[in-house]
């Protein structure tokens, strides 16, 4: 039995301001050749679906496209709701699409309902667990307090004793999906933080004596210990990702139990380029030709910011989405803020020569002072006239 861990598909994201729906059908085309190339009996989806809890016509059709391929191919396909996700209309006609192999996994009444295959002499039980909001879930679950440890240990209670009356009745193995932060786990850009106001990681022990776990979450793929694993983001939904190599966790089990555990890798067919120095490497050096093609954040090192920044990168760069700026020296930057530089103005010029110091960080020369004293006038003027 081959299964393909798959996470936070985050059908519908924008990228600064970009869709990401074309790029998301690329992702899936390379995952059905995965699907089908490596002989994959069942897809796991551990949460975040979608990007948000009302996904647009398009969105839903295209996973609606994307599970009518998968079951083309012959895979089943397991899935549970993450924090992203409306669980309820995820979950909508989970009943009916179970029979024909798309199982979703998004109510607590299901916890202790397994998704069951065949390993030829054993069985394999796929529990899901959806997304837990602790203030919404602790009493329904009994869990000790309103956190994400708690509600997390309350559910593996219930499906440590499913599984141990199943186990009773013969060779069972045990696969849970969980969407959730798990202790150890590190984190990027583009996720949204699970807690308010505390500490919303689950210690990695509560996960202990299960075949494998498949979580969901953190966009980076990684490997908490020999069972416990995040398959990652299939792609990069923040610049904290670049380094990142996307794709997927292929698992085998047989009547033995997990074999073997194997990553498999999506590129994406944008890369995304962090690049910082001043505007003439940037815009001069031959290092850099690589990220012309890309998504760019670029942070400028200019002791003075270069006047059209944006406008200047982009004829090298033209999909720079995020500009900062850095300067290098220190000592040629004024550190004050802008209150304070209201309270240290004398009169209306300094006031507007101090703004336009800091949103730019280069003070005003002659001809913009005699601009601005001009408007100034201008504008006494109107007021004495009126």
């Amino acid at each position: 039995m081959r299964l393909l861990h798959t996470s936070d598909w985050h059908l519908g994201r924008s990228f600064h301001g970009v869709g990401m729906l074309e790029a998301q059908r690329g992702f899936i085309d390379q995952f059905l050749e995965t699907v089908r190339d490596e002989d994959i009996d069942a897809v796991l989806i551990a949460g975040d679906v979608y990007d948000r809890a009302l996904p647009g016509v398009d969105v839903v059709n295209l996973f609606s496209e994307a599970l009518s391929r998968i079951r083309a191919i012959g895979a089943t396909v397991i899935m549970t709701s993450g924090n992203h996700d409306s669980a309820s209309r995820l979950g909508f006609g989970s009943g009916i699409l179970a029979h024909g192999g798309v199982h979703i996994r998004t109510r607590l009444d299901q916890l202790a309902d397994p998704v069951e295959l065949d390993l030829g002499g054993a069985t394999l039980a796929v529990y899901g667990i959806p997304y837990l909001e602790p203030r919404m879930c602790a009493e329904e679950l009994g869990a000790a307090a309103p956190s994400h440890t708690a509600v997390t240990r309350s559910a593996l209670d219930r499906i440590h004793a499913d599984l141990a009356q199943r186990q009773a009745g013969g060779p069972v193995h045990s696969l849970i999906m969980a969407h959730t932060f798990a202790s150890g786990g590190i984190s990027s850009d583009s996720e949204r933080d699970l807690s308010i106001g505390g500490v919303g990681a689950v210690p990695l022990d509560l996960f202990d004596g299960f075949d494998y776990v498949a979580l969901g979450h953190l966009h980076g793929r990684q490997a908490l210990s020999n069972t416990v694993h995040y398959s990652g983001s299939p792609l990069p939904y923040s610049f904290s990702e670049a380094g990142h190599e996307k794709g997927g966790i292929i698992l085998e089990f047989t009547a033995d139990g997990l074999s073997t555990v194997e990553n498999v890798s999506w590129p994406a067919r944008r890369r995304l380029a962090v690049l910082k120095g001043t505007m003439q490497d940037l815009l001069e050096s031959a290092d850099h030709a690589w990220a012309e093609d890309a998504y760019c954040q670029i942070t400028l090192t200019d002791d003075e910011r270069p006047l059209k920044a944006m406008e200047r990168l982009r004829e090298r760069f033209p999909d720079t989405l995020v500009l900062s700026f850095e300067p290098a020296s220190g000592s040629r930057r004024d550190t004050m803020s802008y209150s304070q530089r209201i309270a240290k103005a004398q009169d209306d010029l300094q006031v507007c020569c101090g703004f336009l110091e800091h949103v730019r960080s280069r003070p005003a020369d002659d001809a913009e002072r005699a601009l601005l004293a001009e408007a100034l006038q201008a504008v006494q003027a109107a007021e004495v006239s009126a």
